[in-house]
């Protein structure tokens, strides 16, 4: 539960990305958000329900509440 004022973005709100960083591995490319958003360095992020996000700025870029169809699964493959 956030504790941030104001109150970090929901993990479906269209702005999840704008949530706090609360653990930085630049070395491995992640940062967890306190939303508990996975983003990656290639703005790609994992939802905490497991659900792929793509890249911004490619041509299927989606919001942290649109689904991609891509389950964890399948990145893990």
């Amino acid at each position: 539960m956030c504790k941030h004022q104001p109150r970090c973005p929901d993990a479906l709100a269209p702005d999840c990305r704008a949530a706090r960083v609360v653990v930085s591995h630049p070395e491995q490319g992640w940062s967890l958000l306190c939303n508990g958003v996975v983003l990656f360095e290639d703005a790609g992020a994992l939802l905490p329900s497991g659900r792929e996000v793509v890249p911004l700025g490619t041509a299927s870029a989606a919001t942290c509440a649109a689904p991609t169809g891509l389950a964890l699964a399948a990145v893990a493959a």
